[in-house]
């Protein structure tokens, strides 16, 4: 049930700087399933789809829906494209079963296929990637209309805060239910809810093209990226969060730019302020939910 916005209940954030787990999975799960559930009753939908990639962050957000919801109202969708790991099919699909949910397959390779096509080119693996995001979510929303059901993202705080996400692809969501809990955090998690321990070990991937990695991508590792970020979430100067991290302030400063030039990315399309209360400025209710 929603109660009025409150500060952190604790700082998870050990003397050095690293992400620890103060408050405990077992609340986290509690207020997510609230969560989920509230929402899909507010919005007068049957239940939640959720695209499964084989990673840590969407095993997590299909386990959480399958006990708020029960399984019957879960539908789990792989979306991979012709040049997919194989891997992660199998990985999703154990991830989903320790769960009770089955996933279904549509495969995104002719969407992407007829947009090359009209384009008349073969885009840039960057775009490319985004062009898969986007087209995953077009059959996620397809299902999801079809069922009337929401669908449910599984972008986690440090991907939302650093941009690491495609606008209008994995971005483009009913609802977050991990939105405000970094990728460490999401990892504790997973471990409560039983998450199987290859999902949890394996090296995140968005999946954009062959043998990219997230770290890799960002040139840190997801402790560092998440110790800087806990950091500036209260606030602090960069050469503080540099002292308190252990990191140079150069990784602080890149860290910090990549959250300032993804901004957009976060908020509503841009709308110029004439009335009273506005979408995207002021016209807004926030919320915590509680179990």
């Amino acid at each position: 049930m929603p109660k009025a916005a409150s500060g952190p209940a604790s700082d998870p954030v050990g003397p050095e700087g690293a992400v620890t787990v103060t408050e405990g999975p077992a609340r986290w799960e509690a207020v997510l399933q609230a969560f989920l559930r509230h929402a899909v009753e507010a919005a007068g939908a049957k239940g939640l789809v959720v695209g499964v990639s084989g990673g840590l962050d969407s095993a997590v957000v299909a386990g959480l829906a399958a006990r708020a919801l029960g399984r019957e109202r879960v539908l789990a969708i792989m979306l991979p494209s012709p040049d997919s790991n194989p891997l992660d099919a199998e990985h999703a699909k154990l991830g989903c079963a320790a769960f009770g949910l089955t996933p279904v397959l549509h495969g995104i390779g002719p969407i992407v296929a007829g947009l090359e096509s009209t384009l008349g080119y073969t885009p840039a693996a960057r775009e490319r990637g985004n062009a898969k995001a986007r087209a995953r979510m077009l059959l996620l929303y397809a299902e999801a209309a079809r069922r009337d059901f929401l669908v449910c993202g599984t972008g986690n705080k440090s991907e939302l805060l650093t941009g690491y996400f495609t606008k209008h692809g994995d971005g483009g969501v009913d609802l977050q239910p991990i939105g405000d809990l970094y990728k460490t955090q999401v990892r504790e998690l997973a471990r409560h809810l039983g998450v199987p321990k290859p999902i949890i070990e394996k090296a995140p991937s968005a999946g954009l093209y062959p043998g990219q990695t997230d770290e890799g991508d960002m040139g840190l590792t997801y402790d560092q990226l998440d110790s800087v970020l806990r950091q500036l979430e209260l606030n602090h100067g960069l050469d503080v969060v540099a002292r308190k991290t252990g990191l140079t302030l150069a990784m602080v400063e890149k860290v910090d730019g990549m959250v300032r030039r993804t901004e957009h990315k976060r908020r509503t399309a841009l709308v110029p302020k004439l009335g009273s209360r506005t979408v995207g400025i002021d016209w807004r209710r926030s919320v915590q939910w509680d179990a």
